[in-house]
């Protein structure tokens, strides 16, 4: 299994553009949401490219439930949203050891 932990985010030195979006990543409005898409954000936002960023941005302006909804296969995901940022996003797992 992969190792996902990561060292602590240093939030002062983040760009103003990946502070928004992590916290649009943690305030979703539904729980689930909140714990994957701010896992991820948490884990990643540093890292991302700027064109990764700019797909992540592009994702979290669809809605909870649409995004929801593909994460766990009950709709096929739209081609525009089948990124690389998408497919990190399925196999991040919030709760790994």
């Amino acid at each position: 299994m992969a190792d996902q932990t990561h060292a602590p985010l240093d939030l002062s030195t983040l760009p103003e553009r990946r502070k928004r979006l992590l916290y649009r990543s943690t305030h979703r409005g539904m729980k689930e949401a909140d714990v994957l898409l701010g896992g991820f954000a948490s884990a990643h936002i540093g890292t991302l490219s700027d064109d990764q960023i700019d797909r992540l941005e592009t994702l979290l302006d669809e809605l909870d439930v649409d995004i929801m909804d593909w994460v766990i296969g009950k709709r096929p995901v739209p081609p525009q949203f089948d990124t690389d940022v998408y497919r990190m996003i399925l196999a991040f797992k919030p709760y790994a050891d």
